[in-house]
């Protein structure tokens, strides 16, 4: 199996879009309340994303998340909510991987394919439920909108991750898989706080 398939696969053992949380959003069965929660506690994982492209060593694509940071933060305000320090445990749990993995490009390389191989398909589902079920004004779309569309960056990645000797490519699967968790966990404890 090769370094792609052993990342795919561990991603597919925590695929965000099989969440129940993301599934009801999908369906429009989450309150607002629910979505405020959330865009208040995921929004500081969000900004946590430029410090992981830093760390790869690529500052163009780390000034993009940062300006889409704003975005997020115009997503919490479409809600009448800000984005502010996490409470959730699960939600602390992974900002504090995201720190960690952020902080070496091998497992940065790993922690954020996790996360940007599946935001195209993720962003796009949110952002189709959204329209659908949700009455939010145009401002809180941008950040789904901008991610729906946005595979060159797992491909990046990828391209980066191929040029590692094979010890390295290891230590980013084992990172992607830490990271794959945290963002399943993340969901689940907005989801057992919010629809319990």
């Amino acid at each position: 199996m090769d370094f792609q398939q052993s990342l795919d696969s561990k991603i597919a053992d925590h695929n965000l879009l099989n969440h129940p949380f993301y599934q009801a959003w999908s369906t429009g069965e989450l309150s607002l309340d629910t979505l405020r929660s959330y865009a208040r506690e995921y929004g500081t994982f969000i900004s946590t994303i430029p410090q992981g492209w830093e760390a790869v060593d690529d500052a163009e694509i780390a000034a993009e998340e940062t300006e889409h940071i704003d975005l997020w933060a115009n997503f919490a305000t479409g809600l009448n909510t800000t984005v502010s320090e996490a409470q959730i445990p699960q939600v602390k749990s992974l900002v504090e991987t995201a720190n960690e993995l952020f902080s070496e490009r091998a497992t940065a390389l790993g922690a954020l394919y996790a996360f940007e191989a599946q935001q195209p398909a993720t962003a796009a589902s949110k952002l189709a439920g959204l329209k659908a079920f949700y009455q939010l004004p145009e401002t809180a779309e941008p950040y789904f909108e901008t991610h729906a569309h946005n595979e060159h960056e797992a491909e990046i990645l990828l391209e980066q991750i191929a040029e590692l000797p094979s010890e390295s490519q290891a230590i980013v699967v084992e990172a992607c898989e830490q990271m794959s968790v945290a963002l399943w966990n993340a969901l689940t404890g907005i989801h057992d706080a919010e629809c319990a």
